[in-house]
């Protein structure tokens, strides 16, 4: 094939503009990225699963006339399964699990027209902040191949930002979006608890903190990505407030007078790289050249009782994560399956009691009503996604205690967990850039059910501060 590489900065949108048009296929696009990916995977080890094939078979045939009709994807290799295609979870303890049934979110994005080529890297679980397992090796960051693309989506993040695909699928219990987005220079929204569903194979998990969406380069392919996979399956055990209309419509609409409060405090009292500080405080100029209300305020509430108890919660999650396979595999569980970390994290989850559980989960509550407080008197909190740039691979690695590491994640990642616990919608941007060339993303956090006011708040700053001609260096390898 000719490899058309003006083809890579289109988003997703303009990609599904052209097919439209008959100004390409979807079997160019798709044998595009496909070679694309064949070319800088060696580097990035960012997919670990091909579905060329499949892919090819799917661009060949009539594509569902979706708002992303012939556009290639990628699926991330945990919660959403795909029929027929290798599920591994980044785990030993599935090697070699092939799923009978597709997910739900798996099947709308098939349904919006895109074409999945292959699946991407993560941590074993998706318990990390760092894309390293052992299992498939780590992926590297495309602005640096010496650093980390942030996790646990990581492989999501480096494919796009590589421009391998315009965007990919992602999802989040802790930050697993947005802290990719911000190592890899995306757009990487949370959306609210409920907004989306899990089905076939779960209800929720961790009390709705775990939530489903992806990485795009553009906040139009943003709103246009949560369009798709919004909406309740039957039974959900959350649902949040239907949005009237689409939010693709919501790109370029006026967001209001908002009032914004930015902080460069991180909760726990961990200091904030010089660099993060630095966006803040030019963001928060901007917002105000903007004519947008903007002051220093934080959220009040007992950080440290809701690190703990929400890194309590995560430790049950992860022992949860053992038996589930364990039941579906008919397997028992042994240490010599799993990664350190996470046979040591879910041991400690092991260890907890039902009503330790709950207690945990109401701790965090209780939490989660302070926080939500702030939102009273404030429509956005504005801080950075990370509390410094991306760190070198193996920085974040396991040294025998569990809870230690977690520690470490917190000052890696000092903001996005608290969004889980609250179900408010997130949005990371990339909008400032180190001197060394390394993306630093601003986290804006919304009240729950005002996605609508992320997205129009984020493609003023687009237009703003635009990020499109900004690409890594791997990007002129071919």
């Amino acid at each position: 094939m000719h490899y058309k590489n003006e083809l890579d900065d289109l988003d997703a949108t303009a990609m599904a503009d052209l097919v439209r048009a008959g100004e390409i296929s979807a079997l160019e696009l798709v044998d595009n990225s496909i070679y694309r990916c064949e070319q800088v995977n060696g580097l990035l080890n960012a997919v670990i699963t091909e579905m060329f094939d499949d892919a090819r078979q799917k661009a060949s045939k009539k594509i569902p006339d979706g708002p992303f009709a012939g556009v290639p994807f990628l699926m991330k290799d945990f919660a959403a399964e795909v029929a027929g295609v290798a599920f591994q979870e980044g785990s030993c303890f599935l090697k070699n699990y092939i799923p009978f049934q597709d997910s739900e979110i798996y099947t709308r994005f098939c349904r919006s027209g895109l074409i999945t080529i292959g699946k991407t890297n993560l941590p074993e679980f998706a318990i990390g902040v760092t894309t390293e397992p052992k299992l498939f090796g780590p992926t590297h960051n495309p602005w640096d191949l010496t650093r980390t693309p942030g996790g646990s989506s990581g492989g999501a993040g480096a494919a796009v930002a590589a421009r391998v695909v315009p965007m990919a699928h992602g999802n989040d219990v802790g930050g697993s979006i947005r802290i990719p987005a911000s190592a890899c220079g995306l757009v990487g929204l949370k959306p609210t608890r409920g907004r989306s569903t899990l089905a076939p194979h779960y209800g929720d998990l961790l009390g709705g903190f775990f939530v489903e969406n992806g990485l795009t380069r553009s906040v139009r392919d943003c709103a246009g990505l949560l369009d798709v996979i919004s909406g309740p399956g039957i039974g959900e055990p959350y649902m949040a407030a239907p949005h009237v209309g689409l939010y693709a419509d919501d790109v370029g609409k006026d967001p209001g007078n908002l009032k914004i409060a930015y902080s460069t405090v991180t909760p726990l009292g961990d200091p904030l790289d010089e660099e993060c500080i630095k966006a803040i405080l030019a963001t928060a100029k901007t917002c105000e050249e903007l004519g947008f209300q903007v002051s220093e305020a934080a959220p009040s509430f007992d950080a440290m009782e809701l690190w703990t108890k929400f890194t309590t919660l995560l430790a049950s999650g992860v022992a949860w994560a053992m038996s589930d396979w364990s039941r579906r595999l008919g397997r028992e569980l042994s240490e010599s399956d799993f990664e350190e970390f996470v046979w040591a994290f879910g041991q400690r989850g092991f260890a907890l009691s039902a009503p330790e559980y709950l207690l945990a989960m109401q701790d965090v509550q209780a939490q989660v009503r302070a926080i939500s407080s702030f939102y009273e008197e404030h429509d956005i909190w504005l801080t950075t996604t990370l509390g410094q740039p991306p760190v070198e691979l193996s920085t974040l690695v396991y040294q025998g205690d569990p809870f230690e590491l977690r520690r470490r994640m917190a000052r890696f990642s000092p903001y996005t967990y608290l969004s889980n616990a609250t179900g408010q919608p997130s949005i990371s941007l990339p909008l400032h850039w180190t001197e060394d060339n390394l993306p630093v993303g601003l986290h804006f956090t919304a009240r729950t059910g005002c996605e609508n006011i992320l997205i129009r708040l984020a493609s003023k700053l687009e237009e703003a501060l635009p990020w499109a001609h900004r690409k890594p260096s791997i990007c002129e390898v071919l």
